[in-house]
C-alpha cells in the first residue's frame, strides 16, 4: 500500500509543481499568482493522487501504455472535476458557458498539469513503486534472493489443460492476482526479475516449467507440450544474465517440465508424466551425475505435474493429498493434507512458506507445525492447473 500511495503521490506532486511554475512564468513571475491558483492546483493534485492510487493498485505501472492511459485519465478527470468545483466556488452559474470554460481549461490553464502528470506516471511512478518495494527485507536474513516471474499472456484462457475441464478465466482478475503474488514475494525479501512477456504464448506465466536450477547449474527444459516450447528462449536469456550460472539443455527427444522436478535436500524427485518422458529424466540424471544430487523418478498419472501432487516443507517433509499421490512410499517423510490445492508450498525462508488461499485448512495445519504461512489468491491460475510453485523460479 505504501508503494502504491508513493507511486501515485509522485506524479500528482510533479504535476502540481509544474503547473504552479508554468503559471508563475506565464504571469510575469508575479508571486501573487500562487495565491490565485494555488488552491485550484492543490485540489487537482489531490484528486489525481486518489485516482492514480486506485490505478496503480491494479497494475497501471506494469507497462508504459497502461501508465500513460492511467495518467491521462486521472489528470484529465481531476482537471474537469477540480475546475468545475473552483468555478462554482467562485460564484459562476452552472450553465453552458461555464461548462465550455471547464472543457477549454484542458488545453488552457490545466494543460501543463495534465502533461506533467502523464509523463511522471510513465517515467517516475514505476521507479518509485519498485524503489519502495525493494526496501521490504525478508525476515531473518539480509540476503536478497531473486525470483523470475513472467506477466500473464493476453490469451491466458487458451492455456493447455490435461486433467481439468475448461472454465472461463477472468483476465483482469488474473492480472491482479499475479501482481499480488509478485508483491508477496517482494514483501518477503525476494527481488522479482521479469522475463520478457510473451503475449501469444498462453502458458508462459507458468515460468517454472522452462528452467530448473541446481546450485550454479541451470537446466533449460524442453516442454512435453509442443505449444510451450517457444517459452524457453526468453527465460534462457535471463538465466544467462545471472552471475556464476552455467546453462545446460534437455535435448530432443527428451522432454522435461520444471513442474515435474521437486528438490528435497540432495534428492531430486522427477515426475514421469504426460509432460516429462523417460529420455528427459535420463538426460537430467546424466547432467547431475557428478554434482551430488540423487534423481528419483516418480510415476505421475493423476495430475499434470509431480508438483501438482506433492511439494515439500523446508524441513523436507513432503505434503500430498491422498487422491493425487500414487506412490507415497517413495517419500521418506510424507504428510497428508486435507485439500488438493494445499499440496503446493513455496519455501520463502527457513520458517516461512507461500500457499494458495484456497486451502485454509492446510494453511492452518502448516502454521501449527511452526511455520509462518503467507497466502495468496491464485484462483484464476488454478483453473489452468497452476499452483503457487508454477508462477516463479526462485534463485537461491
Amino acid at each position: 500500500m505504501l508503494a502504491v500511495f508513493a507511486s501515485a503521490a509522485a506524479p500528482a506532486a510533479i504535476g502540481l509543481v509544474a503547473a504552479l511554475l508554468g503559471v508563475f512564468i506565464a504571469g510575469g513571475q508575479a508571486p501573487t499568482v500562487f495565491g490565485q491558483v494555488g488552491g485550484h492546483f492543490v485540489l487537482l493534485a489531490t484528486l489525481t493522487f486518489l485516482l492514480l492510487s486506485a490505478a496503480n493498485a491494479v497494475g497501471a505501472t506494469r507497462a508504459w501504455f497502461l501508465a500513460a492511459a492511467a495518467g491521462l485519465t486521472s489528470a484529465g478527470l481531476a482537471a474537469l472535476v477540480g475546475t468545475t468545483i473552483t468555478v462554482l466556488a467562485g460564484g459562476a452559474a452552472p450553465d453552458l458557458r461555464m461548462f465550455a470554460f471547464v472543457l477549454g481549461s484542458l488545453v488552457g490553464i490545466n494543460l501543463v498539469f495534465i502533461v506533467s502528470v502523464v509523463a511522471a506516471e510513465v517515467f517516475v511512478a514505476p521507479r518509485v513503486l519498485r524503489s519502495v518495494l525493494a526496501h521490504a527485507p525478508r525476515r531473518g536474513s539480509t540476503e536478497q534472493r531473486l525470483a523470475l516471474v513472467r506477466i500473464p499472456a493476453s490469451n491466458l484462457d487458451e492455456a493447455e489443460l490435461t486433467h481439468l475441464e475448461r472454465e472461463p478465466v477472468d483476465a483482469e482478475l488474473a492480472d491482479e492476482q499475479w501482481d499480488n503474488y509478485c508483491a508477496a514475494l517482494v514483501a518477503e525479501g525476494w527481488r522479482t526479475v521479469e522475463v520478457d512477456s510473451a503475449p501469444d504464448l498462453a502458458d508462459s506465466v507458468f515460468v517454472e516449467d522452462q528452467v530448473v536450477l541446481f546450485d550454479d547449474l541451470a537446466v533449460i527444459t524442453r516442454s512435453g507440450a509442443e505449444s510451450r516450447r517457444g517459452e524457453a528462449e526468453a527465460v534462457e536469456r535471463v538465466v544467462r544474465s545471472l552471475k556464476g550460472v552455467q546453462v545446460a539443455h534437455i535435448a530432443e527427444p527428451g522432454t522435461l517440465d520444471g513442474g515435474d522436478v521437486l528438490k528435497v535436500g540432495s534428492t531430486v524427485y522427477v515426475g514421469s508424466s504426460s509432460r516429462t518422458n523417460a529420455e528427459g529424466i535420463r538426460q537430467l540424471r546424466e547432467l547431475l551425475l557428478t554434482s551430488g544430487w540423487t534423481v528419483v523418478a516418480v510415476p505421475v498419472t493423476r495430475t499434470l505435474h509431480l508438483k501438482s501432487a506433492v511439494t515439500a516443507l523446508p524441513d523436507g517433509t513432503v505434503l500430498g493429498h491422498p487422491d493425487l499421490v500414487e506412490h507415497r512410499d517413495l517419500f521418506p517423510r510424507f504428510l497428508e493434507v486435507p485439500e488438493p490445492t494445499g499440496v503446493a508450498v513455496v519455501e520463502l525462508a527457513d520458517d516461512t512458506v507461500l500457499m494458495a488461499s484456497s486451502a485454509p485448512e492446510t494453511a492452518a495445519m502448516v502454521s501449527g507445525l511452526g511455520y509462518r504461512v503467507v497466502t495468496v489468491d491464485i484462483s484464476e491460475f488454478e483453473k489452468l492447473e497452476g499452483c503457487v510453485t508454477c508462477l516463479s523460479v526462485r534463485v537461491r
